[in-house]
This record gives C-alpha cells, sequence and structure tokens, in this order.
C-alpha cells in the first residue's frame, strides 16, 4: 500500500512534460543569482595575474554549488509530477533556498558565508528527506536517501569553511563542492544499497530539454540585462553605442549558433535515445559550460561598452574572447551529443579565435568585440551554407542507447 501512494508521486506517462509555470516562477531566483554572478565577474575586469585567477575560481565555485542546486531541482521535475502538492512545496522550498544564495552571493566568501552554506545545506540535505518520506515504500525513494548521505557526508566541509578562518574558505568549499560532483557522476554509492545507475532513470525527455532551453535563454537574457544597464548608465558616445551594437548582434549569434541545429532538437535526441538518463546527464554537463560561457561573455561586454577605445588590456580577453571560445567548445559538444558528430564550422571559429588572440591583446577592446562577433558570424553563415538544399537532419545521439538489462526498480 505505502509503495502504491509512493507511486502517485512519480510522472505517468500521460503527463505532458512540457515546464510549468511553477517552475517558470522557480527561475525567477536564478536570474537574480546569474546577474549576481556576472557581477562578481565583472568586478576582476581591472584584476591581474593572481588576484584575477583566484577571484576567477571563487566566482566560479559559487557558480557551480547554484548550478547544481538548479539542475538538480530540473531533475526532479522531469521524474515526479510537479502538480503534487508535496513537489511544489519542494521547488518553491528550493526557490527561496536559492535566492537566499544570491543575495548572499556578493559576499558570500566573506561575513555571508554561513547563510550561504545554510540555504545550500537545506537543499542538499533537507530537500531529498522530504522526498524520500513523500515515496513511502516505493523503491525510488532509495535514490534521494543516497542524495542525502553524501550530502551529509561535504556537509563539514561547507560548515569549516563558512564558520572556520577565511583564507581556509575557498579550498573547503572547493573540496565540498568537489564531492559532491563526484557523488553525483558515480551514483552516490552508500554501502549495502550500492550506487543508483543514473543511466537508467525514466526522466520526461521533452521536460529535461524545454529546461535546458530555458537556463539558456535565461543566461542570455542577462547578457541582454548587461548590454542595457550598462549603456543606460553611462554617457552617451558614438563608440559607447556602436560597442552597444556589437554586443547585442554578439548575443543574437549565439542566439543563432546555439539553436541550430542540434538546441532545437533536444527533445527529439532524447526521444531517440534508448536510456535518456544517460543522454540527460551528459546535456547536463554540457549547459553548465554553455551557461557559464554566456555569462563570461556578457562580462566582456560590460567591460568593452564602459570603455570601448581604451588602453589594450590584455586580461579583458579572458571574458572578450574566452567567453565565446567556450562557448563554442560546450556547442561542439552538445553538436556530438545530438548528431554523434562535430561540425567544422565550430571548430573553425574555435581555431580563429585562438590565432586571432595575440594580435587582440595589442588593440583596443572594442578591436576584440568586433573581432569575435565577426568570427560569431562566419560560423553562423557556414552553418547556413552547409544545410542550404538539404532535408533537416535527424538526430542520432551515440550516448544513451539501449543495452540489455536496463530495467531498475529505482529508475
Amino acid at each position: 500500500m505505502a509503495a502504491r501512494h509512493g507511486a502517485d508521486l512519480l510522472r505517468p506517462p500521460t503527463s505532458s512534460g512540457r515546464a510549468t509555470f511553477l517552475e517558470l516562477f522557480f527561475d525567477l531566483a536564478f536570474v537574480v543569482a546569474l546577474t549576481q554572478v556576472s557581477h562578481r565577474f565583472a568586478d576582476l575586469g581591472d584584476d591581474t595575474g593572481w588576484t584575477l585567477v583566484t577571484g576567477f575560481g571563487r566566482t566560479l565555485l559559487l557558480f557551480m554549488a547554484l548550478w547544481l542546486v538548479w539542475s538538480h531541482t530540473t531533475w526532479i521535475t522531469s521524474r515526479y509530477e510537479p502538480e503534487r502538492s508535496i513537489i511544489q512545496a519542494v521547488v518553491v522550498g528550493t526557490m527561496l533556498a536559492g535566492l537566499v544564495m544570491a543575495v548572499t552571493l556578493p559576499r558570500a566568501m566573506e561575513e555571508r558565508a554561513p547563510a550561504f552554506a545554510a540555504a545550500y545545506l537545506t537543499v542538499t540535505v533537507v530537500r531529498p528527506l522530504v522526498v524520500a518520506a513523500a515515496l513511502r515504500g516505493h523503491p525510488r525513494r532509495l535514490v534521494p536517501i543516497r542524495l542525502a548521505t553524501w550530502a551529509v557526508a561535504s556537509t563539514p566541509l561547507w560548515l569549516a569553511g563558512a564558520l572556520g578562518p577565511e583564507r581556509l574558505l575557498p579550498p573547503l568549499w572547493a573540496a565540498a563542492v568537489a564531492v559532491d560532483y563526484l557523488a553525483w557522476a558515480l551514483g552516490w554509492p552508500v554501502p549495502w544499497l550500492g550506487a543508483s545507475a543514473v543511466h537508467r532513470w525514466r526522466v520526461a525527455g521533452t521536460h529535461l530539454a524545454d529546461r535546458y532551453q530555458q537556463m539558456f535563454l535565461i543566461a542570455l537574457g542577462e547578457s541582454i540585462l548587461v548590454i542595457g544597464v550598462v549603456f543606460g548608465g553611462t554617457d552617451y558616445s558614438v563608440e559607447r553605442a556602436a560597442a552597444f551594437a556589437v554586443a547585442f548582434a554578439t548575443s543574437a549569434l549565439l542566439w543563432r549558433i546555439y539553436f541550430y541545429r542540434a538546441g532545437l532538437l533536444l527533445t527529439d535526441a532524447l526521444g531517440r535515445a534508448g536510456m535518456p538518463g544517460r543522454l540527460g546527464t551528459a546535456l547536463e554537463r554540457t549547459h553548465l559550460l554553455i551557461v557559464l560561457s554566456v555569462l563570461v561573455t556578457s562580462v566582456g561586454y560590460d567591460l568593452v561598452i564602459d570603455d570601448p577605445f581604451g588602453p589594450p588590456r590584455p586580461t579583458w580577453l579572458l571574458f572578450v574572447v574566452g567567453g565565446p571560445v567556450l562557448f563554442l567548445l560546450a556547442r561542439v559538444r552538445l553538436e556530438h551529443e545530438t548528431f554523434g558528430r562535430v561540425s567544422r564550422s565550430r571548430v573553425i571559429g574555435i581555431v580563429a579565435l585562438l590565432l586571432l588572440t595575440p594580435a587582440m591583446a595589442y588593440g583596443a577592446p572594442m578591436l576584440g568585440l568586433n573581432v569575435v562577433a565577426g568570427v560569431l558570424a562566419l560560423v553562423a553563415i557556414l552553418d547556413a551554407l552547409r544545410s542550404r538544399g538539404r532535408p533537416s537532419e535527424v538526430p542520432s545521439p551515440p550516448i544513451g542507447r539501449a543495452t540489455s538489462g536496463d530495467r531498475d526498480p529505482e529508475a
């Protein structure tokens, strides 16, 4: 009887799979969070050397923690019925915790570290226990029990970093994030229970595709916000107006390159995968890189619009060029996950940006932004030429092909 009641929490086969309005509401907290991450990156614009490296690493660490909260929530709503009251309560509670993490993020490695850690641990420790209790006797309850066990294992690192000497916080939290991501990669193995076969999980492929596409658009929207706020907050000049226009064109090209065609066919790719759980986990890591690349690129917009023809600052290339390079690398990975091949246009774009970077180091920031926009336009044009007159390509994901023995009571 208990198992039957627990089964009521699972997504039924008849579910549409589309993201709900509650999930879109949930994303509002992460709009704030991504903006705060972008601001932390932007504060590094004048840093050099080791200061730049450590500052970038700290911000990346906080972003990784935020991403884990968002991605785990996406998997929960892909595996369980989001219209159930308990799942809605879980999503709203996670939204509150995510908002706390967002507002504490600017000083999350200083005096606000305890609040950031408490919000994160509430999600990683308490949330899976709530889901496990709601599942009652259903075999799938063992999955959230594993998650909670591993979260408890990394809790001392989070608390020691938040409450201990400030100089120890970065390495302790880096170790904690590494444990949390490693646990996911291994399937949260626990003595006597073993590991969870994540690649065998039953997930709503349409839902996962929706959520990844939506998070990409949220990151892209944050870049548009940066363009508008920075341009609107500075004295008007023709040079800044030109930088504003090029930055917008760059974001439009990122949108075009992502959705043409792999990003547009995620739903079909997940539908064709015999084990969508395996493909879904690969796509999750790919979209982590894609979202990060868009945030880094938006910092480049901030720096260039503020002073388009200022003195050359080679460290700005980390944002102006590094973001688009990371985007194209992640897009190559997405192409392979969707079609089982690598697009030459993106490889050409990566090579071109890397070869041109030394020259851009000696030019004004506006030069770098123009070069990046030009290379991205070249990639988009090559994509269009390649597909002209050809039928639409059908996804053929090499990841997630079904094998024998794929049934799992915890799936």
